[in-house]
Order: C-alpha cells, then structure tokens, then sequence
C-alpha cells in the first residue's frame, strides 16, 4: 500500500504542476532526460550484475517481439477492416504494439511485487521493449511516414543509449563485488527513478481531442490493456508450460499502457499525432485500473 501510495502522489503531483504551471512545458523532458540517462542506468547496472543466466530469461527477453509481432499483425488487420487512414493505422500500431515497460512498468512491478523483481521488468524493457522499438518499431514508423530508414543511424542509436549501454556494463560486472561506496551511490540514484518518472507521465498526460478517433482508440486500447496480454499469458503458461514469478511479472509488464516513446517516435515520423497522444493519454489512467486486476488474475500462475 505505502508503493502503490508513492506511485499515485507522485502521478497527480505531475498533473498538478501542469495544470497550476509551476514548471515549463518542457519539465517532461528534462524528468525524462534524468530517468533514461541517470537513473534507469544505475539501477540497470545494479540488478543486472546480480542475474543469474538461465532459461527463465527467454521469457522476459521474448515477450516484447511477440507482442510487437502480434499487435502488427492485428492492429493492422482491424485498422484496413475499419478503413482507417495509412497514419491512423502506423499510430495505432506504434502505441498499441509497445508498451511502457519502464516509466510506468518499472515503478507498478515495485508496487505490487517488490523491489526484487524488477530486474525481470528490466530485462523486458532493455532486451525487448527498447530494442523491439529500436529495430521493428522503427521500421514501421519509416514503412508507414514512406521515409528512408538509415541502418547505421539505427544501430548508432541502440548503440548510444545509456541504459543499454548499462546493461552491457552490468552484464560484464555480472558475478564481481561492487565497493560497498559504489553500491549505495548506485541504490541511491536508482532510487529517484519512481519519483521521477511517474510526476513525468502526470505532468506529460493529455486527454485533448477525442472526437472521431473513438474507435480506433477503443480497439487499441482493448488489445493494448486486456487481449494481447491474455494471448502471451496462454502462450507462455500453457503451450510453453511456463510458470512462477518471472511469468507474472513479465505478463504484468505486458499489459502496461502504450509507451510514450512510440508515440514519440510515431509523431516524429508524421503519423496520427492525436491517435498518438490519446493512446497514451488515455492508457495510462485506465492501467491503473486493469493492471491491480491482472495481478489478482496472476495469482494463479
């Protein structure tokens, strides 16, 4: 209750700053900045050094591929059966295929699971959701706008980024005892990123211009929130035989809100901005809504 507590102060303190404008437009960013640069990374570095390689890690690394994969395939099925515009569909795909893994993931897995398990929220998020967006939502997002996509510009970018780059880090130092100094300096930074990131999607949430876009919204939303997540859960549990904390906590992360960078990304290239805006606008609140419900639902795996 005292994380679930943090998680809804801090939600409605984002939406309080912006609406009262205490802090500039731009303050989004600059949390955003200091999650994915400061301390997303020590956090990466910490748990990551801690994981011990076995199978139970295809299930986290997988899940953000499949989903991708799946809502594509779905996402644009519905989109042509509703004769929806070519950006109306390449949004619905870029927010309904990606989830938000990290900003919203990360801090929901420590609410209602504890803080041990969010390294398998992490492994989702840097070896599937960010690389899925670095690779495949890319080349959607290029498919759709009709632009040039730039494999070396790609690569750069997976290349640079800084959690990622941490996870490498936290790969190589898997195993060797970090100074206790460096240990607690890590914690601590690392322990900003809840705060953080959750005033960041209250203070960047828009609920504007609803009209017309009802049905694509509802439809993105539905598979993004409630039936690609039950199909990766049969998937996993019963095709798979998967089981145990690591399968509830990745199919948890599956069923987060669209991710805000694929909304970004998707804007970026010319597609649907409002769609864009909406999914996430929209998405999150409603997770907090869905998400304590799929964890009562996976109790029982």
């Amino acid at each position: 209750m005292n994380n679930l507590a943090l998680l809804l102060l801090c939600f409605s303190a984002g939406i309080i700053l912006r609406i009262t404008r205490r802090f500039p437009e731009s303050t989004s960013s600059v949390l955003n900045g200091l999650v994915v640069y400061v301390s997303l990374p020590a956090l990466t570095v910490l748990y990551v050094r801690r994981l011990e390689f076995a199978w139970d890690l295809l299930v986290p690394v997988s899940m953000a591929w499949l989903f991708f994969v799946l809502g594509f395939v779905a996402l644009r099925a519905v989109s042509r059966a509703l004769g929806l515009p070519r950006s109306t569909e390449g949004a619905l795909i870029m927010t309904g295929a990606l989830g938000n893994t990290s900003f919203v993931g990360l801090p929901m897995i420590e609410a209602f699971y504890g803080r041990d398990w969010l390294w398998v929220g992490m492994v989702a998020d840097q070896a599937g959701s960010f690389m899925v967006l670095s690779t495949l939502g890319l080349i959607t997002a290029v498919h759709y706008s009709s632009g040039r996509l730039s494999v070396a510009g790609m690569a750069g970018k997976i290349a640079l980024f800084p959690p990622f780059l941490a996870m490498l880090a936290g790969v190589g130092l898997n195993g060797y005892p970090l100074p206790p100094l460096v240990e607690s300096i890590l914690e601590r930074i690392g322990n900003m990123l809840v705060p953080l990131a959750l005033i960041s999607v209250g203070f960047a949430l828009r609920l504007e211009g609803l009209s017309g876009l009802g049905a694509p919204l509802a439809v993105g939303l539905l598979f993004k929130l409630v039936l690609a997540p039950a199909i990766l859960l049969f998937a996993y549990s019963f095709l798979m035989k998967a089981s145990g904390p690591v399968l509830r906590v990745t199919i948890f992360e599956a069923a987060m809100p669209p991710m805000i960078t694929g909304a970004i990304v998707a804007m970026d290239h010319g597609l649907d901005s409002r769609l864009s805006t909406l999914m996430v606008g929209v998405g999150i609140p409603l997770s907090f809504l869905s998400l304590p419900l799929w964890c009562e639902i996976l109790h029982g795996f």
